[in-house]
């Protein structure tokens, strides 16, 4: 083995100078081993991002939780606003519901007391009518059996014996003048009377009414006991009568053989209640092409010239028509190759129906009435146009009826112009009853004022 030997110490004054030189300072770790400053550090960095990492956590949860509430409570923030406003509008429907209340409280008093002052006046009336009623029943009653039993003298004798007790029943202010069914009037001045015209009903072809008074009516019977050869029975329609001289001629419409169309026709007669012939072998106007004419009504001009003014039906395009054509001065026949057209139905009221014409001449101006709409409704009134001659042209000055349905009557329509004795000008026309509207009601004859002020007429009260 080897033997180290022994080193020898130092030298006195080296081991001097060794002990008085500054030393280099201790070294803290090993250059393969990490800083203990260091791993402290990284600790406590780790430390503290782990405690933010736990506080930022738990005020996410927080935060979530703190959410969750708010949405809770904004719920039922939303359920309690719904709540309110079903509340809001329960009340306000109780509300209207009690102004509706009062409004209908309020309505029937008021129907209440219009009724306590109907019954009042009904009332009255039975205390003041009883007689009357029963006397307008009997009547009514008879006839009926007569016209059961083909008796026609009787139950025409039978009307007229209670045509005023039956009159008297009705409000006087409705302008009523027949009681029973009188459609499309026609009322003739002759002398000191008055005869009325109207569409066949119980009384025959044409029945024919007469008055000394327009209030008072009487009976006749049957202006027109036989038709026309051509024509069918059972729709004879709206006559009306021209005199010239010592005759009467009377117009009327009626279906012309297999055509199931209406045209007219003239009858002839001596006396203003007939009877009435015709022996006419075919129709003196006949528009079987425009569905028919019907409605005739005379007009004499200021010269003396007579016309004839009527409707077609409408067909093939056409629309309802009111015509006009000079006649014969014997009246008998037609003058000219062609009528003129004078009015179409253009008023939204006339629902593309005009009707039943009737002109005068008032103070030089040319007034053309009409009836407008369908005959069987409410809806049926009376309109007016302003002409320049017989012949047209003519203008409808009828936005809104001239006369329409009122407390009295229902339907106005076939209007028929006439004056009396003392100069007044009359329309007669024929209503439903309130609440009696169409077929098989009746149509009663009604009579109305008018007053024509600056070329306008004005139905009076």
């Amino acid at each position: 083995m080897t033997v180290r030997a022994e080193e020898a110490p130092p030298p006195s004054g080296v081991e001097k100078e060794r002990s008085t030189a500054p030393r280099p300072p201790a070294r803290l770790f090993h250059p393969d081993h990490p800083p203990v400053v260091v791993l402290a550090v990284l600790g406590s960095v780790l430390l503290a991002v782990i405690a933010f990492d736990v506080a930022v956590q738990w005020q996410f949860h927080h935060d979530q939780h703190s959410l969750a509430i708010a949405e809770h409570q904004l719920g039922q923030t939303r359920s309690s606003e719904r709540a309110t406003a079903a509340e809001l509008a329960s009340t306000t429907r109780a509300r209207d519901a009690r102004r509706q209340a009062v409004a209908r409280t309020a309505a029937a008093v008021t129907a209440t007391n219009a009724s306590l002052s109907s019954a009042s006046q009904t009332i009255s009336l039975q205390t003041l009518d009883i007689s009357s009623l029963q006397s307008c029943l009997s009547g009514v009653l008879d006839a009926s059996d007569s016209i059961a039993t083909a008796n026609l003298p009787a139950a025409v004798l039978s009307l007229t014996s209670v045509s005023s007790a039956c009159l008297s029943l009705e409000d006087p202010g409705s302008g009523l003048a027949y009681p029973f069914d009188f459609p499309d009037p026609f009322v003739l001045p002759v002398g000191s009377l008055y005869y009325a015209f109207a569409t066949n009903s119980a009384a025959g072809n044409i029945q024919i009414v007469q008055s000394v008074d327009l209030t008072h009516w009487t009976t006749v019977g049957d202006a027109l006991p036989h038709l026309a050869p051509w024509a069918k029975p059972g729709a004879t329609w709206a006559p009306s009568v021209l005199q010239r001289g010592t005759t009467f001629v009377l117009y009327y419409s009626a279906i012309y053989g297999s055509s199931n169309e209406q045209c007219i026709s003239a009858a002839v007669a001596t006396d203003p209640q007939g009877p009435y012939f015709d022996d006419s072998q075919a129709p003196i106007a006949c528009q079987l092409a425009l569905g028919g004419s019907m409605d005739p009504v005379p007009f004499v001009d200021s010269d003396g010239t007579p016309y004839l003014v009527w409707k077609s039906q409408g067909a093939g395009g056409q629309p309802a028509t009111l015509w006009s054509q000079q006649l014969a001065p014997d009246g008998t026949a037609l003058v000219g190759s062609s009528p003129t057209p004078l009015l179409v139905p253009t008023r939204a009221w006339q629902h593309g129906t005009i009707e039943g014409p009737a002109m005068i001449n008032s103070g030089g101006q040319y007034l053309l009435f009409y009836s407008g709409s369908d005959w069987k409704t409410v809806s049926y009134a009376i309109g007016y146009a302003t002409c320049a001659g017989p012949l047209g042209p003519c203008t409808d000055q009828s936005a809104q009826p001239l006369l329409a349905s009122q407390s009295g009557f229902s339907g106005p329509g076939g209007p028929s112009l006439f004056t009396d004795s003392q100069g007044n000008l009359w329309m007669a026309f024929a209503a439903w009853l309130p609440g009696e509207v169409g077929f098989p009601h009746s149509r009663p004859l009604f009579l109305r004022r008018i007053t024509v002020t600056g070329g306008v007429p004005r139905v009076d009260p």
